[in-house]
């Protein structure tokens, strides 16, 4: 579902029609980065709890979606800087498990064996961006999960677009040599 409206000001004014358009691309962000389907849920709705907060400081400079995720990757720092403070980390029991990713994505035209490569490959590719630097991650997860272009990205995160076009090339060049370290 796409928003259609040519004024982003305007589409803020029936905030239940923000929430329904993006709250699933803001929690596919947000499950991707974190890793855990509670800290998602709860960084997607603090996401649309400080919009709604701050809907009248929305200048339209960019899209409604932009101004979410901008959002959202400021709640992933404020977060990470709390955790660092803290110097505690979540036990693994509670994360997503990237074993299930696959099965959402099992195409049922496919052989099982073909099955199994697309899995292993996601697997890899998943653990992969675990040991991304956070700008590459965020920059990562935005282009492939999100499918944002790299102006869109470069807003969300308030770097430039050849900033952003280094982390990329980056983060590809890190996931392409574990892929071929775990072949």
């Amino acid at each position: 579902m796409t928003a259609s409206m040519d004024d982003p000001t305007e589409e803020l004014q029936d905030f239940d029609r923000v929430v329904a358009t993006y709250e699933r691309a803001v929690f596919r962000f947000a499950l991707a980065s974190l890793r855990d389907r509670d800290d998602a849920q709860t960084l997607t709705q603090e996401c649309f709890l400080r919009a709604f907060r701050h809907r009248n400081r929305f200048r339209g400079k960019a899209s409604v979606k932009t101004w979410l995720m901008q959002i959202a990757v400021n709640l992933l720092r404020d977060r990470a800087r709390s955790r660092r403070l803290q110097f505690w980390r979540r036990t693994q029991q509670s994360a997503i498990d990237p074993c299930a990713l696959p099965n959402v994505l099992t195409n049922r035209e496919l052989s099982p064996e073909s099955q199994t490569l697309l899995s292993e490959q996601v697997r890899a590719i998943w653990q992969a961006t675990g040991n991304l630097s956070g700008m590459q991650r965020s920059v990562f997860l935005l282009r492939f999960v999100e499918e944002m272009d790299l102006l869109e990205i470069a807003s969300v995160l308030g770097i430039t677009e050849g900033t952003v076009k280094s982390h990329l090339s980056r983060a590809l060049g890190n996931i392409r040599e574990r892929m071929r370290k775990t072949v």
